[in-house]
């Protein structure tokens, strides 16, 4: 059966989101999206780095995808916004994992694809990249069911969870490590530039459908492997780049339930 590349693409697909999905309720809640983007733009350092060191790719993008995050979080509140310190780290990582990657492709250490990196390729999904993500997958919805009770509160008030004997700031070390998991077992299937996205819209199409926090997770990673199988049959139909058509799925799904909470609200 996984001799055939669309199953390949569709059980990758799945596996992603049911791994960002859950995982990208509390960068909805805790107003992260732009932490996801500049974690995920790190990715391509995580590129360069493997092609430099000949490391494999995943560890690499792990690694890099990991440092990123924990560098933002350290150098948070030391005199400027978070949201122009994100902007700063998410773009100067891009741009500079962009001519490492040339420079090193340039010098003979590797032939590579650089939209493939960026818009991902899951049509070019195999065995052991399923392995990963299926195993990424599992290990950062083990760790969400793990440490939800005290991820939760210590997203809703710090106050109360550091009461209750939970410290936030391990809470959110914890989150950091799950995103940088999510980014590396990512990269081949929406790619770097689509990510972020997949972490926030199928949240938010859920947000609107939902009553508790726990039936929100449960139904951004339902929306989440509808928007990726759908997002994979529209490629297959029209010919369009499969990473793009799945973020356009999931946008339309957000669409979709968005207004239709507005009309469930009015009646």
């Amino acid at each position: 059966m996984l001799d055939d590349f669309l199953i390949r693409a569709a059980l990758a697909g799945v596996g992603v989101a049911l791994a960002a999905a859950p995982l990208g309720c509390f960068v909805v809640w805790r107003r992260m999206a732009y932490f996801g983007e500049a974690t995920a733009h790190a990715a391509i350092l995580g590129v360069a780095l493997s092609l430099a060191l000949s490391l494999p790719l995943v560890p690499a993008v792990l690694g890099a995808a990991l440092a990123m995050a924990l560098a933002v979080s350290a150098l948070s509140g030391r005199g400027y916004a978070m949201d122009t310190l994100l902007g700063v780290a998410a773009h100067t990582a891009l741009a500079a994992g962009l001519v490492a990657v040339a420079l090193l492709a340039d010098r003979g250490a590797a032939r590579l694809d650089l939209m493939a990196f960026l818009f991902g390729d899951i049509l070019a999904v195999n065995r052991a990249d399923l392995a990963v993500i299926w195993g990424g997958a599992a290990v950062v919805a083990g760790l969400t069911a793990w440490r939800w009770p005290s991820l939760l509160m210590s997203t809703l008030n710090p106050d109360l969870a550091r009461a209750s004997g939970f410290d936030p700031r391990r809470e959110e070390l914890g989150l950091t490590l799950a995103l940088a998991i999510v980014v590396a077992v990512a990269i081949k299937v929406v790619g770097v530039l689509l990510i972020a996205a997949m972490l926030v819209i199928p949240p938010a199409a859920a947000r609107p459908l939902v009553r508790t926090p726990e039936a929100m997770a449960i139904g951004a990673a339902l929306l989440g492997a509808v928007s990726a199988l759908a997002g994979l049959w529209v490629s297959f139909l029209l010919d369009t780049p499969t990473g793009p058509s799945i973020v356009c799925v999931a946008a339309g799904l957000f669409l979709f339930t968005t207004a239709a909470g507005g009309l469930r609200g009015r009646v």
